[in-house]
C-alpha cells in the first residue's frame, strides 16, 4: 500500500530527475523542485539530507537504467548500439543525468566507480566473444564498451554537433541507424564473423 509520504517523496524524484536533467547539479533549484513536487524544502532536506543528497538518490534510482537500458548482447554490437540510439531518443534525461555526473562529479575516470560492477558482466562478454573471433582482437573490452557508448551518442542529448529528436521524420532515423550499424560492425565484427 503506498502511503502519502511515498507518494509525495515519488513526485520530488520525478521533479527532480527534471530539474537536474535540466540544469545539471549546480543550476537545479531546490525551490522549483519543491514547488513542482508539491513538497515543502524542509520534508526534502529530511529525506535526502541536501540537494546533493537529492541528486544522488536520482542518480541511484536511474542507475539500472542508465547502465541497462538496452540489454548487451556481444553477438549484436550493431544492434546494441542501434537500440541504444533509440533509448536516447525516447528517454533523454538518461544520458543527460550520466553528462552532468561527468560534468559536476566525475571529471576524469570510471563515470559509475562509486557503483562498482556496474558493466562488469559486459566486459566478460566483450572479452568471451574476442576469443571467439565475433569481435576484433587488440582492444580492451573495457575500452571496446566505452566506444560503443560514444557512437550511440553520436546524436544524442549531448553531443557535441547536432542533437537528434522524435520529431524528425522515419527517414531520418532509420538513415542514422543504417550509418550506426555500419560503423559499429566495420569497426568491432572480423570480417569472417559477419558471413
Amino acid at each position: 500500500m503506498t502511503t502519502a509520504g511515498d507518494q509525495s517523496r515519488q513526485r520530488l524524484l520525478a521533479a527532480a530527475t527534471a530539474e537536474f536533467a535540466a540544469f545539471g547539479i549546480a543550476g537545479a533549484r531546490v525551490d522549483r523542485i519543491a514547488a513542482a513536487a508539491q513538497v515543502n524544502k524542509a520534508q526534502m532536506y529530511g529525506w535526502f539530507g541536501s540537494k546533493d543528497g537529492l541528486f544522488d538518490a536520482v542518480f541511484a534510482s536511474y542507475l539500472d537504467r542508465i547502465v541497462d537500458v538496452v540489454p548487451f548482447t556481444s553477438e549484436d554490437l550493431p544492434g546494441y548500439v542501434v537500440a541504444l540510439y533509440d533509448s536516447y531518443l525516447t528517454d533523454p534525461e538518461l544520458v543527460r543525468l550520466a553528462s552532468w555526473k561527468r560534468l559536476e562529479r566525475v571529471s576524469a575516470g570510471d563515470l559509475l566507480v562509486a557503483h562498482p560492477g556496474h558493466a562488469d558482466g559486459k566486459y566478460e562478454a566483450i572479452a568471451q566473444a574476442q576469443a571467439n573471433g565475433l569481435i576484433v582482437g587488440g582492444i580492451r573490452p573495457d575500452e571496446v564498451y566505452a566506444l560503443l557508448i560514444a557512437l550511440a551518442g553520436t546524436w544524442s542529448p549531448v553531443s557535441g554537433t547536432f542533437t537528434a529528436s522524435l520529431a524528425e521524420g522515419d527517414a531520418e532515423h532509420a538513415r542514422r541507424r543504417r550509418a550506426l550499424r555500419e560503423v559499429v560492425a566495420r569497426a568491432f565484427v572480423p570480417p569472417a564473423a559477419l558471413r
